[in-house]
């Protein structure tokens, strides 16, 4: 048995020994990493604090704490509010109209923050009571609130994007732009899906359309609307990075609050807390997966499994690949966050990518939008929990309602796989010099 080999029994069979001992995933992967450099012996251990470091290292990665910050002061500000209320005059006369100014009111702040859990907790602790209130069953108030509230990490900006394009030495920009157009068939799907069930189970929360209210609340959203006009103009266009624009987004939704009248220095403390506490838990966690993934690099075994494809015949169609890779990161999805999870296996996909000749744009979203789904799926599944945490009903109730979203979100998935042309046309056309 040669070093790769004794090097991969350590490493995935430590992991998954603590794992199953309850081990939090970022420290499972920090000492099964030490453990596999400390029996192998042929590394100092000081690679260890070195590669921590490197793996932090990152400029892009700077943007993962401002968009968090962005998210957060969304929904501690009365934007939040106005956001709901121009989804509601434009979209409430539609049958199922609380459902469908969810959606859309997650379409709108995935533009923003490209945070899902925190568009979660926000929209959910509005639109739940309501959607309850209005006779919607709850779990599928709370299927509806988690899953659109993925559409954070597909519609641009998106942390997953950031550090999948930090990994890839790909363009934030170029990547962002792939997102597009499966956030909004995603959204439509969920839409039509919304307004089946409404009109099956006789929901009545039609509201009369009102050009006037409409044309009230646009006004005084538009401040608002202008964060993702600015982000992501500002990315396409060359005018800043990824994370120059994370920065503006949260100096532009700290200025809002002042505009609306909504700054107080208690606020404004809580939501940095809150802010330093669930960034730190993230990074440390892309921290000790980029240990984790130096490991892998390090003794070749992304090579050694790539060969193995090989020897099998899987390398000869990208449709293998693309189901391999769609398999594995849903059952990642399932006990990990995406972050780390993008960290720990692009090593592998990436030689895959290569080896295969797919478009890396192409895999890449395709990833980001199989590991969304990885949030409403238990038993990790943040954004599931979270909803029902927030409607009062236990994760196994919500399931069964959680299951048509799924499937709308698979649908959209082999439809990227299938059609790559339609997800590449935007950043084709806009960044040329990236995206062939």
């Amino acid at each position: 048995m040669n070093g790769g080999n004794i090097i991969l029994i350590i490493l995935f069979g430590s992991f998954i020994f603590l794992f199953l001992l309850r081990v939090p995933v970022s420290f499972s992967l920090f000492l099964s990493a030490f453990l596999s450099i400390l029996i192998e012996g042929n590394v100092p251990l000081s690679i260890v604090v070195q590669r921590i470091w490197v793996g932090l290292n990152s400029f892009p990665l700077l943007a993962v704490p401002f968009l968090l910050l962005a998210g957060q002061l969304l929904n501690e500000t009365v934007i939040r509010d106005y956001l709901f209320n121009f989804s509601n005059s434009l979209v409430g006369h539609i049958k199922g109209g609380l459902a469908h100014s969810n959606i859309i009111i997650s379409m709108i702040m995935a533009g923003m923050s490209g945070v899902s859990s925190a568009d979660t907790a926000g929209v959910g602790s509005v639109l739940i009571p309501a959607m309850i209130k209005e006779g919607y069953g709850k779990g599928f108030t709370v299927g509806v609130t988690a899953a659109s509230s993925t559409l954070g990490n597909i519609i641009p900006p998106s942390l997953m994007m950031i550090v999948y394009a930090a990994c890839s030495n790909l363009s934030v920009g170029g990547l962002f732009l792939t997102g597009i157009i499966p956030g909004l068939m995603i959204g439509v799907g969920q839409m039509a899906y919304s307004y089946y069930y409404a009109v099956k189970h006789g929901i009545v929360d039609v509201h009369k359309f009102s050009w006037q209210t409409l044309f009230k609340n646009t006004k005084v959203t538009i401040p608002s609307l202008g964060v993702p006009v600015i982000i992501i103009g500002g990315i396409t266009l060359g005018v800043f990075t990824a994370t120059e624009a994370s920065l503006i987004a949260v100096v532009y939704i700290f200025f809002l609050s002042f505009f609306y009248r909504e700054f107080s220095f208690t606020k404004f403390y809580r939501v940095i807390k809150f802010c330093v506490e669930f960034s730190s838990l993230s990074l440390f966690c892309i921290a000790t997966a980029s240990l984790w993934g130096w490991v892998l690099a390090y003794y070749s075994i992304p090579q050694a499994i790539v060969s193995y494809f090989d020897t099998m015949g899987l390398l000869n169609s990208q449709l293998l690949i693309f189901s391999f890779v769609i398999l594995l990161f849903l059952a990642m999805g399932t006990f990990m966050d995406a972050l780390p999870a993008i960290v720990i296996m692009y090593p592998i996909i990436g030689e895959l990518t290569l080896r295969v000749g797919i478009n890396p744009y192409h895999m890449g979203i395709v990833i980001v939008l199989t590991l969304a789904i990885g949030l409403v799926t238990p038993p990790y599944g943040l954004c599931l929990m979270i909803a029902s945490r927030l409607a009062g009903i236990s994760v196994p109730e919500a399931l069964k309602s959680i299951v048509p979203f799924l499937i709308i979100s698979l649908i959209v998935v082999l439809i990227v796989v299938f059609f790559p042309n339609i997800i590449l046309f935007i950043p084709r056309l806009v960044m040329p010099r990236f995206i062939r």
